[in-house]
């Protein structure tokens, strides 16, 4: 049990989280690059030499296109695991804030001794 309370305690440091969300925006910002490049630059270098070749075979004219919709759906997928990890982050630090005991006023009995204690002062 004790082994279990260690990884806990290890998992929700900030640090170790704060190094998880850095790789997985990265990984899905990798994606991003990926995709304009392959998809959108890629082919706008490349369209001058088709269309000088005048190339009559379709695979290889769809080869050349310029696909946009395939660059935009790595964006959408980007701000969509931004925003669930926003969303989890942001559960996890109420959690935290859950755990934090609050002040509390003190009893009657803390409230007697202080007066006791003050009294001796004087």
């Amino acid at each position: 049990m004790g082994m279990l309370k260690e990884f806990k305690d290890f998992v929700l440091r900030g640090n170790v989280i704060d190094l998880a969300v850095a790789v997985v925006i990265g990984a899905a910002f990798n994606a991003i690059v990926s995709s304009l490049v392959e998809n959108v630059i890629t082919p706008l270098l490349l369209a001058p030499a088709l269309k000088a070749a005048n190339l009559q075979d379709i695979d290889k004219l769809a080869w050349g296109a310029v696909k946009y919709g395939s660059f935009l759906a790595a964006v959408i997928k980007f701000v969509i695991i931004a925003f669930i990890l926003f969303i989890i982050i942001k559960g996890m630090k109420s959690l935290e804030k859950k755990k934090v005991p609050s002040a509390q006023e003190p009893s009657s009995t803390d409230k007697l001794l202080m007066e006791i204690r003050d009294s001796l002062k004087k």
